[in-house]
């Protein structure tokens, strides 16, 4: 055997397939891996997004809202300067959020609520947790809000510890179009229709600021036919028997008025009764429940019933909703979001009948990057789903928030990712709990400087014309105007 001829007939193949790449390298698309494969972990896809991608991928004219000058117009005598579209942030648009924050500074005794819906950048009350404790630092406030019955996330949550049992019969608005009874505020709906064993759930408060107990624990359900079932709560050695009446479309059971280091709650003959979840608050202060799905475009809360979820808002009492999504909608290699820009405008407007009067904040996607030439970069579709984004916001008149630009921009996530410490994981997309931490203050140093601005053109607002008939109107015009 001729072992010189066959080493140089091997080396002169691995010449050729060298030579044959560098040649054909600049025909290939420069993108081609991501720097990791999918975290199936974290990354689901919710049914509608798919579907929207499917039936309404063709581009049609985009609206000229490009380097338009945004004018608004008066919200209760109050005006906030024009705006351009690249700088967009709506402050106009959350004055009766502005307004409730600045009842509550003047009155602790008030109450202010948020809504932040999100996607898997809120895993595990990620972001959620330090805005809920940037707002309570301020303006009071113990409890981490709502949470629901079961979540893949509970595990790695630390503002409370939440256990359950494997046999509850989960439906989520992010694959079921048309469940048994309506979702509730947080997007599910869960059974206990295991007649042969107990369903259960088990919360404890941990050590965390502002929420080192379980202050009022509400119990929300829905309506069924079913008039049997209870729940008997295990606090230490003792057990509370609590009767479950679901005749509204949501009910509430109180578990007690006093503030729990931790309990179980065991479901009895409650089969067919649409169950939400607890609500932890104490009563005065700010308070955020965090409403993150994995997965989330943003597009399920369409499926919201109206009727439902202003019963929600009535026992709640909502201020702001935040809408946080765009990470998942990021995977499809399309630069067009004329179709996501359209169909979230129909999901806000539906927010908008769902929770009337109620302001609504848009946050965009973070930057996310992705191997170009064997280097990360920021993914090319970011910018256009930032600006897809902006557009939805300012047509259905909510505020917003350039994530992507807050936390430097172009290539900003390598930069997260990459320095020391790192506040970013190394799948280019998600904040680790330190990154977690300054995107809430980011977030909440915006909120904070449309809510100073605010202070000074309340305080400069001119009183409505009065009645002449009326001084006493004259007079609480006047002391409002100050």
């Amino acid at each position: 055997m001729n072992t010189k001829s066959y080493f140089f007939q091997s080396f002169a193949i691995v010449l050729l397939a060298t030579v044959a790449f560098i040649g054909f390298k600049q025909f290939l698309p420069k993108k081609i891996f991501s720097e990791s494969g999918p975290n199936s972990k974290n990354v689901l896809i919710d049914s509608m997004l798919l579907e929207a991608v499917a039936t309404d991928s063709s581009a049609i004219s985009k609206d000229t809202l490009v380097n338009e000058k945004i004018v608004f117009d008066p919200t209760q005598g109050i005006t906030f300067p024009s705006e351009n579209f690249d700088d967009y942030k709506g402050y106009q648009y959350l004055i009766p959020f502005y307004e409730s924050l600045y009842q509550l500074e003047n009155n602790p005794e008030k109450k202010v609520r948020i809504a932040y819906f999100g996607d898997s950048m809120t895993d595990g009350d990620m972001i959620v947790k330090d805005l809920r404790t940037d707002f309570q630092e301020k303006y009071g406030g113990n409890g981490v809000g709502f949470v629901s019955i079961t979540s893949e996330s509970a595990a790695s949550r630390s503002s409370i510890t939440h256990q359950y049992s494997g046999n509850w019969k989960t439906q989520s608005y992010l694959n079921v179009k048309r469940p048994r009874s309506p979702f509730g505020v947080n997007g599910h709906v869960f059974f206990a229709n295991d007649t042969a064993h107990i369903e259960w759930i088990r919360f404890k408060a941990n050590n965390v600021r502002f929420a080192t107990s379980l202050d009022n624990p509400t119990l929300f359900y829905g309506r069924s036919g079913n008039m049997s079932g209870k729940v008997n709560v295990i606090v230490g050695k003792d057990t509370i028997h609590k009767k479950l009446s679901p005749t509204g479309l949501v009910n509430t059971l109180n578990i007690t008025s006093a503030s729990l280091k931790a309990f179980k709650a065991d479901f009895i003959r409650a089969d067919s009764i649409p169950i939400f979840g607890f609500n932890f608050d104490n009563g005065k202060g700010v308070h955020v429940d965090n409403f993150s799905q994995r997965g989330n475009s943003g597009l399920p809360i369409s499926t919201f019933n109206p009727s439902v979820m202003q019963s929600f808002n009535a026992k709640l009492g909502y201020n702001l909703i935040i809408l946080h999504y765009g990470t998942n909608v990021l995977n499809y290699g399309t630069k067009d979001y004329t179709w996501y820009d359209r169909s979230m405008t129909k999901t806000i407007n539906h927010l908008k009948e769902c929770f009337p009067g109620v302001a609504i904040l848009i946050i965009s996607t973070a930057d996310k990057s992705t191997k170009y030439d064997l280097e990360m970069k920021t993914d090319s579709a970011v910018v256009p789903l930032t600006i897809a984004q902006k557009r939805y916001a300012l047509k259905t008149e909510s505020g917003f928030v350039n994530l992507y630009t807050l936390m430097g921009g172009d290539g900003s996530m390598v930069k997260w990712v990459e320095e020391d410490p790192a506040k970013a994981n190394k799948d280019y997309t998600h904040f680790n709990h330190r990154g977690a931490k300054k995107i809430a203050e980011l977030l909440y140093d915006q909120l904070n400087t449309g809510y100073e601005k605010y202070k000074v053109l309340r305080q400069k607002r001119k009183p409505s014309a009065p009645k002449k008939a009326d001084s006493t109107a004259i007079e609480n015009d006047s002391v409002d105007a100050e």
